[in-house]
């Protein structure tokens, strides 16, 4: 019996007691209150940085020569890219040295495995886990863009949720790939030649009608053109209906696509 469901990646789930998922989750959760020190340069100190020496230093110069931009201070238009941007950076990190690491290093996977957790369980789990981790940076990038002022609507806090699927649809392909990697070799080629792409030309620091008019069609087909346009219209107060709306469906078709990717990835990989 226990070698057919090893077969078919199903595990006997308990009877009582949390889901599934729910326990993977926590896990995550827990390693997690033992390295959040190490993250904190990335969620808070980054931030800082890039809204002080770009936004507030060659934003006066911007604001100063070309009266901002789309009406804005420069700031205001960067820091919700910037805040989109991390999402995707931070996203892209989660879902690659870990899963590997679970896999092939550290074997969590395998002992999850050996519990009356399955596939579906990991997969679900680390991806609450992600939305779970989007909205603690979302929501401490937003407390940093408000202290500087650049918080323009109260449809601001609607920007964490916005990152949580964002998050699921940045992480999910990539998890997807790293799962079925045997090393970490291939993941320098995804932040040089995809995430930092991304997130120099999907609007991040320029508006779209900057680009030349066949890149303009590329950035438009990317995610993080959709998440930055989201959360730039949220913080504005800005909002296009027809266009946001088409931003959100973007990315929580691409979540859910990039779901099922990933647990038939993972399936592929785990269940011998």
């Amino acid at each position: 019996m226990t070698d057919q469901l090893l077969e078919s990646g199903a595990r006997p789930q308990p009877t009582v007691g949390w889901p599934g998922w729910l326990r993977v989750t926590s896990v995550y959760a827990h390693t997690y209150r033992r390295t959040w020190r190490s993250s904190m340069s990335a969620s808070f100190l980054f931030p800082v940085l890039y809204l002080a020496a770009m936004g507030v230093g060659l934003g006066s110069l911007i604001d100063h020569h070309a009266g901002g931009i789309d009406g804005v201070r420069y700031l205001d238009f960067l820091a919700p890219g910037l805040l989109a941007g991390t999402v995707l950076q931070i996203a892209v990190a989660e879902a690659t040295y870990p899963v590997v690491g679970a896999v092939k290093w550290t074997r969590v996977y395998w002992a999850m495995l050996a519990s009356p957790l399955g596939t579906d369980d990991l997969v679900l789990g680390f991806l609450v886990w992600i939305a779970v981790r989007m909205a603690m940076v979302s929501a401490i990038f937003l407390g940093v863009m408000a202290a500087f002022g650049t918080v323009r609507s109260p449809l601001g806090l609607l920007v964490v949720p916005v990152s949580m699927i964002a998050g699921v649809a940045f992480a999910a392909p990539v998890a997807s790939y790293a799962v079925l990697s045997t090393n970490d070799q291939g993941f320098a080629a995804i932040n040089r030649f995809i995430v930092v792409p991304l997130f120099l030309f999907s609007t991040t620091f320029f508006p779209l009608h900057q680009l030349p008019v066949g890149l303009r069609v590329v950035a438009q087909l990317t995610p993080l053109f959709h998440g930055v346009n989201l959360t730039r219209a949220l913080c504005l107060g800005q909002i296009a209906p027809l266009q946001n709306a088409a931003d959100l469906l973007y990315l929580v078709v691409l979540a859910g696509a990039s779901t099922l990717s990933c647990a038939a990835s993972f399936k592929k990989r785990l269940v011998q």
